[in-house]
């Protein structure tokens, strides 16, 4: 509110309608035309008689009214979203919203209020969504003008605004248009198969720069990799090729060559992430004879769509070869040569199910197979009474491979009830860590095995055991490959349900996932990952030491350390924020782990300049402007009338639209009726009298 005033004016209240008044002003006119024609004498005393009775009528009188003058109120829009943090573009506009703020102040007729426009995180900068939300709050008669303090980055622009004539005044950071280098990623997949190539597509723009460059230099980084430099060119989209060469997520650094004069580097960079999977995986089975636990396999194997399974199953030894033509046999023959020397690359993994050798296999083949675990490959053998003697594959080739040898004689071969359990190895393992039914210090609730095999010279991870002490899962790290071994042939038993059954689909599908390397059962692994804004850290070992300390490096390349917490055994965890876009670097332990933090508005950072370009058309139609700010502050605050400009070189303007409330009347009439008959009649009687002279 302003200060009250009094105004007054002259008014008329009619006695009678208005088409009465016309018609007795023209009775009148049409009685004294003849008089008037003759020029006789008194004819203007009875024209001003019927004036005086007309003006009687028309009801003059005077009116004074008490008006309280009502301020004007100015909207100040603040853009907070991620682009205004860029440089000292946030210092800036703060400076300017303090002087504004101070400058409105002077007015005791003006209002200013603030409103800020938060980073919605995905839908870019919504200015004027505020801005509108906040006009429906203010009457049209009495808004002053909107002042946005924004880098012009504004994802909402009304293409047909109605703001009841307020000038738009823009205050823009930066001391002119600026130039920026974009590198969008325009197609990434986010699986990609492991031992095939998939394909990136991006595109590098230059913003604001009249004549940009025909190529720019690339930079990819794969996760711990040597950097691969690529020219790409500028304004086109360019293809690149990745091959994904493990199962597991693969972070893909990409940078751009800064452009000169840029407003910030942050723009020119791009993080993806392609999840490795493998495709079809495929697994040879083959089981030395016919046994209870062999339906287990292939009910297992079969019911993941994602396997190709091959089973062979040893019905007929050679020494129980009746020589019947092939031709006549409803069996298949087996493929030796095939299976073990042309396609044996090909397998992912290889599982030995109660398998001798009788000579089914020759030497070369069994040669072949423990080559094929050097190289990278996965065997996982499950044996019975048929690995002790002279049948025994530890007494071939395998046995280089092999994390046990069985023990000697009828005694390696124990017969009687015993329930699995876990060592305290395999408490940390992967494998068999937090397996349903087992709790640590307490006796597993699984059902019992009646059979398992005596070992000497073990080896390598043990992390299943006997009641007494006795190796019962093997798993050991052989060349690139790896090997596991089930010394028992009960495991069936738990998918039987007998007394309780057991976790025997989870182990054994840990078991096959360990040994092709899948990365959630690595057993000393470090893995990042960045979800919400923060970077999750975990560690995973077997050593059993207290939780050590993480070496954190931003994309920015500054680091920090944070301690480890333990989150059972084996396992260790940390969090903490991380908004920065781009390749977040973690080391522990002689270990690396890498994780993609991408910017989390594609609208914000498609184009990071400060620009007058998107805004100048809107101010301009408004009776706006444009004012870029300096270090020196904001441009100074007017107050101007509606007809007048409302924007200079250094200055800004605010409509003063001078509403107000009327709290008071008082009207006084200026011809009362004892005046005006009076009147009359003294007219009509000079007029009578000069005309009898």
């Amino acid at each position: 509110m302003t200060a009250m005033n009094t105004l007054a004016a002259l008014r008329f209240a009619p006695l009678v309608p208005l088409w009465l008044l016309g018609v007795l002003a023209l009775a009148a006119l049409a009685a004294l035309a003849p008089a008037l024609w003759r020029r006789a004498r008194g004819v203007g005393w009875r024209l001003a008689a019927f004036l005086v009775l007309l003006l009687w009528l028309a009801g003059p009188r005077l009116v004074q009214e008490t008006r309280q003058g009502l301020s004007d109120i100015a909207l100040l829009v603040i853009d907070h979203s991620a682009s205004m943090t860029i440089g000292n573009r946030a210092a800036l506009a703060e400076a300017a919203r303090a002087r504004l703020v101070d400058a409105a102040g002077k007015f005791p007729d003006l209002e200013l209020r603030s409103v800020i426009v938060p980073d919605t995180g995905h839908d870019g900068t919504r200015l004027f969504a505020a801005t509108e939300h906040a006009l429906a709050d203010i009457p049209e008669s009495r808004r002053a003008g909107i002042i946005a303090i924004t880098d012009g980055e504004v994802h909402d622009i009304p293409a047909k605004p109605d703001w009841g004539g307020a000038p738009l005044q823009v205050l823009i950071p930066a001391k002119g248009e600026e130039t920026d280098r974009s590198l969008r990623v325009i197609e990434a997949p986010g699986y990609g198969i492991v031992g095939h190539a998939v394909g990136l597509r991006v595109e590098i723009d230059d913003l604001g720069v009249a004549h940009p460059a025909r190529e720019a230099t690339l930079t990819l980084r794969r996760d711990g990799d040597p950097p691969r430099v690529l020219e790409a060119p500028i304004g086109r989209p360019y293809d690149i090729e990745i091959p994904i060469t493990r199962a597991g997520p693969t972070v893909i650094d990409l940078q751009a060559e800064p452009l000169p004069g840029a407003v910030t580097a942050l723009n020119a960079r791009a993080v993806v992430t392609i999840n490795g999977v493998r495709d079809r995986l495929r697994v040879l089975l083959v089981s030395g004879e016919p046994h209870p636990g062999e339906r287990t396999w292939r009910r297992l194997l079969k019911a993941d769509p994602a396997v190709d399974l091959v089973h062979f199953t040893i019905l007929r030894p050679p020494e129980k070869d009746d020589l019947t033509p092939l031709n006549e046999l409803a069996l298949i023959a087996f493929p030796v040569r095939e299976l073990f020397q042309v396609k044996i690359s090909q397998f992912d993994l290889i599982i030995l199910d109660r398998f001798q050798s009788r000579g089914i296999l020759p030497m070369i083949y069994l040669h072949n197979i423990a080559d094929y675990v050097r190289r990278g490959g996965a065997l996982l053998m499950s044996v019975g009474p048929e690995f002790v003697g002279p049948g025994s594959l530890a007494a071939t080739p395998l046995a280089d491979i092999l994390p046990a040898e069985p023990g000697e004689g009828d005694a390696a071969v124990v017969e009687g009830a015993f329930r699995p359990q876990v060592t305290a190895l395999g408490e940390r393992h992967p494998v068999t860590a937090d397996l349903p039914g087992f709790l640590a210090g307490a006796p597993p609730s699984w059902g019992p095995w009646y059979r398992h095999i005596a070992v000497g010279d073990v080896h390598g991870q043990e992390v299943m055991r006997t009641p007494d002490g006795q190796p019962l899962l093997l798993l050991d790290h052989v060349g690139k490959g790896r090997v596991a071994l089930l010394l028992s042939d009960q495991i069936w038993l738990w998918s039987r349900g007998h007394q309780g059954g057991g976790p025997q689909a989870e182990l054994l599908k840990r078991i096959a996932h360990w040994l092709m390397k899948e990365p959630e059962l690595e057993e000393n692994a470090l893995t990042a990952r960045i979800g919400e804004g923060r970077l999750s850290i975990e560690s995973r070992t077997l050593a059993a030491q207290s939780p050590g300390a993480a070496r954190v490096t931003d994309p920015e390349g500054k680091t920090s350390e944070i301690a480890l917490a333990e989150a059972g055994p084996g396992r260790a965890q940390a969090t903490l924020p991380a908004s920065e876009p781009g390749v977040w670097r973690v080391d522990e332990g002689g270990r690396t782990a890498f994780a993609a933090a991408s910017g989390g508005d594609p609208l914000e950072m498609a184009d990071l300049r400060a620009t007058a370009t998107k805004l100048a058309p809107l101010a301009a139609a408004s009776g706006g402007g444009i004012h870029w700010l300096d270090p020196d502050g904001a441009p100074a605050l007017r107050r101007t009338e509606p007809d007048a400009r409302q924007t200079g070189a250094h200055w800004l303007g605010l409509r003063r639209n001078h509403d107000h409330i009327v709290t008071g009347i008082a009207a006084l009439p200026l011809l009362p009726s004892f005046v005006a008959l009076a009147i009359i009649l003294g007219l009509m009687l000079i007029a009578w009298r000069e005309e009898g002279r």
